[in-house]
């Protein structure tokens, strides 16, 4: 079988897709990928890339052809918006490069949703089947990010989703809320829309001990978020609760940040503003294979969302990177994400946004004793075991978009 993948975030940018890609050619598929020039999150084009490329690569067996795109310097409104746009236009100037042949077409539909445009365009001319993964529902998930208020331009944005997703032939969605919205959205049936949870890479569920690191950030109780930086994650909200939960006698309570994103720089004079320099880190980025070095130091991990109905529908992807450490999670959400921690019973969890409610839960995992938490990360590592392992979740993957082939 022959799979093109399309999607505007890959190596070296830190994305899942990568893995995806990388099992699809252990499994022995013949795998081409169509995708942008690396400069996510920070706008910044990576080492050994810029507008003139490179636009061909080979990646652990897969071919990459690469297409222009705005950078998103700066994370503006204006920067993300052209950034957003670009990619696909310049990508569907670039579907004359493919080599073709193709038994399908996949989409690892992250933001924007105009990304699986030149994977409709391509699939449709050569009648071949598209399936398009849903990880950030659109306009939804665009509103969580930029607060576009004009009506005319809400109206485009609901117009233009709605008309790509039921272009699809095929779309996955990560939970069972998502895929009935999804239904409802396009008048598909539940047989084109499938609920495939995002799998965590393997090496999340080894730890890796760092003795230098773990000295660093010894003698506190360290809750550890990793990722990206935005609006949608709340993390505003996040630094105000751990101040709560120090200042009701959680005296050595320590937020770890490893990660970056739009919402950096704001993050960071807001702890200024607070005198916050003692119990907030920003770390910066880290290659994804180094984060089992944070989650092993770690007391709790911490996961969290804006208060949108929508943003529920979805489980995050690093939730399932969570319980595969073993940790307890702190997840302040709502949904779908909600409910797969408690059903778990790996962590304490809190509607979004509710600070109270989080400082709570954060003065209650501080005065646990050793044991109690060490229950909660073995039922995390329990339910990751029965529901998110890599080889399970990739074989329907595959299956899924070559069905019919």
């Amino acid at each position: 079988m022959r799979i093109l993948v399309v999607t505007q975030h890959f190596w070296p940018e830190n994305f899942r897709i990568n893995d995806i890609v990388e099992g699809f050619v252990q499994d022995g598929l013949s795998v081409d990928v169509l995708c942008g020039l690396p400069n996510y999150p920070k706008g910044e084009w990576f080492d050994g890339y810029s507008a003139d490329g490179p636009f061909e690569e080979v990646y652990k067996g897969a071919r990459v052809f690469r297409a222009r795109e705005i950078p998103r310097k700066g994370n503006t409104g204006k920067t993300i918006f052209l950034n957003y746009v670009s990619w696909p236009l310049y990508a569907a100037g670039a579907l004359k490069r493919l080599p073709g042949g193709y038994d399908a077409v996949f989409c690892f539909n992250t933001s924007p949703v105009l990304m699986c445009w030149p994977a409709i365009r391509y699939a449709k001319k050569h009648h071949i089947p598209f399936t398009n993964y849903v990880l950030d529902l659109w306009p939804e998930n665009l509103y969580s990010v930029l607060p576009v208020k004009n009506r005319f331009m809400r109206w485009v944005a609901q117009s233009v989703s709605d008309s790509l997703y039921r272009r699809c032939d095929r779309l996955i969605a990560m939970s069972g809320p998502l895929q009935e919205r999804l239904c409802a959205r396009t008048g598909k049936s539940t047989a084109d829309v499938a609920v495939i949870p995002q799998y965590c890479e393997d090496f999340y569920a080894v730890p890796q001990h760092d003795a230098a690191l773990e000295a660093q950030f010894a003698g506190r109780f360290n809750i550890v978020f990793t990722g990206t930086f935005t609006p949608a994650q709340s993390l505003d909200m996040v630094i105000r609760a751990v101040l709560d939960a120090r200042a009701a006698g959680a005296e050595h309570l320590h937020l770890l940040l490893v990660g970056d994103g739009m919402s950096r720089e704001a993050l960071q004079k807001q702890a200024a503003d607070l005198h916050a320099g003692d119990a907030v880190t920003f770390y910066g980025s880290v290659p994804a294979a180094d984060v089992p070095r944070f989650t092993a130091l770690a007391d709790a991990l911490l996961i969290s969302l804006s208060d949108s109905p929508d943003l529920g529908l979805t489980v995050p992807g690093k939730l399932a990177s969570y319980m595969a450490a073993a940790k307890p999670v702190l997840a302040s959400m709502n949904g779908a994400g909600y409910a797969a921690v408690l059903e778990s019973g790996g962590g304490l969890v809190s509607p979004a946004c509710d600070q109270k409610a989080l400082a709570d839960n954060m003065l209650a995992l501080y005065r646990m004793a050793d044991a109690e938490r060490a229950a909660l990360g073995a039922k995390a590592k329990a339910y990751y075991t029965a529901h998110y392992r890599r080889a399970e979740l990739l074989k329907r993957l595959e299956e899924f978009t070559v069905k019919g082939v």
